[in-house]
């Protein structure tokens, strides 16, 4: 479990093919704090597994379903990736609960300055809306954000200077791809009433 607050921006060192599976090699700092193997850390929003480290990488291995299913299938060496550590019992709370299992990948329509302020707005998956809620969670490549707007299956957040400044986004543009999770309670509650409507 994670809160969407991102802790810093790793580097991708390598994405290779292996015999069982792909090897994610990070350099990273803050999330190599008292890590240990088996540790869950969200790599741009997705829970991966530590499956080494040294002083300086973080090493995972990434099924093919994952790579397929997320913006992974479009990291290089170079690329910055959002890390965060898994949500400790006696931290804080500061975004909004995300699981790291990602729903699908949004496309990126507009990035642009608005006077002093950034406005992103990303296109979801088609049906994906009904998850959308003004003023609601979303996180976006492991970022808690707020939604600003929602028409359809788009959706906009605005970004403060902090959020530039510490994750990916200030590296990505129009047409590129993120990984999303949608808020928890909502596709819990579309569930419930579900099975209650059978």
């Amino acid at each position: 479990m994670f809160t969407g607050i991102v802790e810093e921006t790793g580097r991708v060192v390598a994405f290779v093919a292996g015999a069982n599976s792909w090897r994610l090699q990070i350099a990273a700092r803050a999330a190599l704090s008292g890590v240990a193997l088996g540790d869950s850390i969200a790599v741009n929003g997705c829970c991966l597994t530590v499956a080494a480290f040294d002083s300086e990488h973080l090493f995972f291995d990434v099924l093919e379903e994952s790579r397929r299913l997320t913006n992974f299938s479009e990291l290089s060496a170079g690329a910055p990736v959002n890390l965060e550590r898994s949500l400790r019992f006696d931290g804080k709370v500061g975004g909004h609960f995300v699981s790291g299992h990602v729903d699908g990948l949004g496309v990126i329509e507009i990035l642009e300055l608005r006077g002093k302020d950034t406005y992103l707005r990303v296109k979801a998956p088609a049906g994906s809306g009904r998850y959308l809620i003004h003023k609601g969670s979303i996180a976006l490549d492991g970022m808690s954000l707020t939604v600003a707007e929602v028409e359809g299956d788009a959706f906009a957040v605005w970004l403060i200077p902090t959020t530039l400044e510490v994750t990916n986004v200030r590296a990505r543009g129009v047409g590129q791809s993120v990984n999303l999770e949608f808020d928890l309670l909502g596709k819990y509650v579309e569930r419930l009433l579900n099975i209650r409507s059978l």
